[in-house]
């Protein structure tokens, strides 16, 4: 059957073909590769060096267009604009509003080597193809374009629980860790803080009329300097996770997958009420640890669907859904005893790290010991478990 399928496919036209035939078709299936700007707040020049990338791509020869880029009113920045090809944007009126998008669809149909694309944890207009212009990019990149995006880094999703208590601001739009995991190359534009501030004030970031209230909410001092942290550490863990490519070492995965006993698990119950912060703390650990990890949620009979009301049910699959977007494998368990449940999963898939939250039972069933964090401390011999304190004590599973 294999010769006479090969022998009819060997006609006249596929005589014709020339190996150059072969190799565009191998060139349309790579996917595009990805370089991220990475700041620490508005003002630091993300979109400026973009801009000048591209200009210097487009003196070799590189084919580049703008996709999407947001300029301020900055004239510097918008003067750089100047002799890129531009993609129009797509308008569309929401609520007798008119609101400018990125055209993916012109984007796509363009399909230029480069697209410069800004303010990648932008939330599109209802309606849009994707919810988020990060994921945009990402079918770019399906497409075989290459894409030069930017964001600030109190964006990511893990850091939204630490961000908002630090600088007191909630920040609304996020990207996944999973996402900045992916980039090829993380640039981090560091700036020092009173260098910022002077920007700020010299009315390179904000209108005159803004910059008190930056100055006195988002742009303090204490705000910056953690946030310039928490942006250089983010750009040292992605050299660290470049690092982890290189021939295997010893314990290692020959595969290439992290070291057994190196990955991390999440436990969640249906009753948390601050399950999230749990998930972007397991998000983080694995993101420093270059790992794995799952988030489990064991299933007790008393937790199963009809047993629970409709806004527990919402807050579980809530918390399930933001897990399975920064890159967790959501795993359902049911068992009558959730320790069990959680060592038997942690021990048959290489688990090395338990996250748990701290617990809400009363203070007798602790000293007992018989609470789910205590029994997993007790229990769980040659695995490290960490348990949680967080804003209103999370509770255990």
């Amino acid at each position: 059957m294999a010769s006479s399928r090969s022998s009819a496919s060997a006609g006249p036209a596929a005589a014709k073909r020339r190996p150059e035939d072969f190799l565009e078709l191998v060139e349309r299936g790579k996917r595009g590769r990805l370089k991220l700007y990475l700041g620490f707040a508005a003002g630091v020049g993300k979109t400026f060096r973009m801009l000048e990338e591209a200009h210097a791509l487009r003196s070799r020869g590189v084919d580049v267009v703008i996709g999407f880029v947001e300029t301020h009113g900055r004239a510097e920045t918008q003067a750089l604009v100047e002799g890129i090809e531009v993609v129009p944007r797509r308008r569309i009126e929401y609520r007798n509003v008119e609101v400018e998008e990125m055209d993916l669809n012109g984007v796509l149909k363009r399909k230029p080597a480069v697209a410069i694309v800004d303010e990648l944890a932008h939330t599109n207009v209802p309606g849009s193809r994707n919810r988020k212009r990060y994921q945009d990019v990402i079918e770019l990149q399906d497409a075989g374009i290459n894409v030069i995006g930017a964001f600030n880094v109190q964006h990511l999703e893990s850091l939204n629980d630490v961000v908002e208590r630090v600088a007191g601001v909630p920040i609304r739009e996020t990207i996944p860790d999973s996402f900045l995991k992916q980039a090829d190359q993380v640039v981090n534009l560091d700036l020092a803080v009173e260098d910022l501030q002077e920007r700020l004030h010299a009315g390179k970031i904000y209108s005159a009329d803004r910059v008190p209230w930056a100055l006195e909410h988002f742009f303090k001092d204490q705000n910056l300097q953690h946030l310039r942290e928490l942006a250089l550490r983010e750009v040292a863990e992605s050299v660290e996770r470049a690092a982890s490519a290189r021939p295997v070492l010893a314990g290692a995965d020959p595969s290439g997958g992290p070291p057994a006993g190196s990955r991390i698990m999440v436990c969640l119950s249906s009753s948390s009420p601050r399950a999230a912060t749990l998930v972007r703390k397991g998000s983080r650990l694995a993101g420093r640890l270059n790992s794995d990890w799952f988030v489990v949620f064991v299933e007790t009979p008393s937790e199963s669907p009809e047993l629970i009301d409709a806004e527990t049910q919402r807050r579980l699959m809530t918390n399930v859904e933001l897990a399975g977007e920064m890159g967790a494998e959501v795993v359902r368990v049911k068992a009558s005893d959730p320790v069990d449940a959680i060592l038997d999963f942690a021990r048959s898939h290489g688990v090395g790290h338990i996250v748990v939250g701290r617990s809400h039972r009363p203070n007798w069933r602790q000293l007992l010991g018989r609470t789910v964090p205590l029994r997993l401390v007790r229990e769980a011999n040659g695995i490290d478990v960490h348990v949680v304190a967080t804003d209103g004590d999370e509770e255990a599973p």
